[in-house]
């Protein structure tokens, strides 16, 4: 499928992409399922070939080249396993806090060992007792001297385990008004003294997306790791999550493309009552319905990432395709699942980890129920 911000240089890159992930994730990707946990050998390799920050500056370590390229490397990770999801996370959506509000010094002792895969790096919003409602979360950091003082509990943190960095938005000022402005963001280096993780957590989908809980007691941090200015973290967080959202829509609907491809791979093969099951109406209906809301779904999406490499506002739109595409792939999951019969409720068939996989995009990087009322919000209800 031809996508307008892609040139012929996206498409060799493509190519290369996926000669690497046939060699490199592939034949392993149903291991690091089992283990839960892929290994940091393999982030050093997608660093190694440049398919990690692409777009980052070449003296932060990247390639200086435009999103387009990220976006490729979306797509054909999720093609692997929607468990590579904490790669995206680690480029796409925290390196841009550095880029965009870091420092020159955070840049050059951070970004280069981002980009090689030798530190990964998280971000830490939600806690045990928030989610969506950000303003209200309790970890606080107090400043004393030259450092700060953090206290607190993340939980359902991706690439919680193997993390060497951790954007955490934690309150500076808890008596502010309003809330969100005694928000502020931390960079919370492996080895800092208070700093220590939970339990790894145990997903229904995502095996092998490393996830926990991290818990901050006393936990010392440099004034130096002040990632832009005191107060403004909730800000930041507003205008970084709308990339984090784009990520999340387009895993959706590459993941509801491969969905379709495998089963529509399947009906031709498996035979009932003397013929293909493809050749049954209900069949093809079901096919023909999945089929028009992809091509849909990819025609809304294609458009939107290109106004989002345009610098344009998204917000509503971003809001409406997190919403719609990821809702669209979980239908199609369960089509899928049903017409893949009691083969599709079978671990050896992919449609099975498809179909536990896809459910938290509903959820993670803000509910859809807070996508509706972005979208509700900005249409001026």
């Amino acid at each position: 499928m031809n996508h307008s911000y892609l040139t012929d240089e996206h498409e060799i890159f493509r190519k290369s992409l996926r000669k690497f992930l046939d060699k490199e994730a592939y034949p392993f990707y149903e291991q690091w399922e089992e283990s839960r946990l892929i290994p940091r050998s393999f982030w050093k390799k997608m660093g190694e070939q440049g398919f990690l920050c692409p777009d980052q500056e070449e003296k932060y370590g990247g390639c200086g080249v435009d999103w387009g390229f990220s976006v490729v490397i979306n797509e054909e990770l999720e093609r692997v396993g929607s468990g590579l999801v904490g790669l995206g996370l680690h480029s796409d959506i925290v390196i841009p806090y550095i880029t965009a509000f870091g420092t020159e010094e955070q840049k050059q002792r951070w970004l280069p060992r981002c980009a090689a895969g030798e530190l990964i790096t998280a971000i830490a919003m939600t806690e045990p007792g928030t989610g969506s409602d950000l303003a209200n979360i309790k970890t606080t950091a107090k400043l004393d001297g030259d450092y700060y003082i953090v206290n607190g509990q993340k939980t359902f943190i991706t690439n919680g385990v193997q993390s060497d960095l951790i954007l955490v938005a934690c309150k500076t000022n808890p008596n502010a008004t309003p809330k969100h402005k005694g928000i502020s963001l931390l960079m919370i280096e492996r080895d800092t003294s208070g700093f220590s993780r939970g339990r790894k957590l145990n997903k229904v989908g995502l095996h092998c997306q490393d996830t926990a809980e991290l818990i901050f007691e006393d936990c010392k941090v440099p004034k130096a790791n002040l990632i832009g200015e005191e107060g403004n973290g909730f800000l930041y967080m507003m205008d970084k999550l709308q990339q984090e959202r784009l990520v999340v829509a387009i895993a959706a609907q590459t993941a509801a493309e491969v969905m379709l491809q495998q089963t529509m791979d399947y009906v031709k093969s498996r035979e009932a009552f003397g013929k293909s099951i493809s050749q049954f109406q209900n069949t093809q209906f079901k096919i023909a319905e999945m089929a028009a809301d992809i091509e849909m779904g990819r025609a809304f999406l294609d458009q939107l990432i290109g106004e989002h490499i345009e610098g344009k506002n998204v917000v509503t739109k971003v809001s409406m395709a997190k919403w719609k595409l990821t809702e669209n792939a979980k239908k199609i999951a369960t089509e899928c699942m049903q017409l893949h019969g009691g083969y599709g409720y079978m671990e050896e068939y992919e449609i099975a980890r498809r179909f536990r996989d896809i459910q938290v995009s509903s959820i993670y990087a803000g509910t859809n129920e807070i996508m509706k009322t972005i979208v509700a919000k900005n249409l001026g209800l």
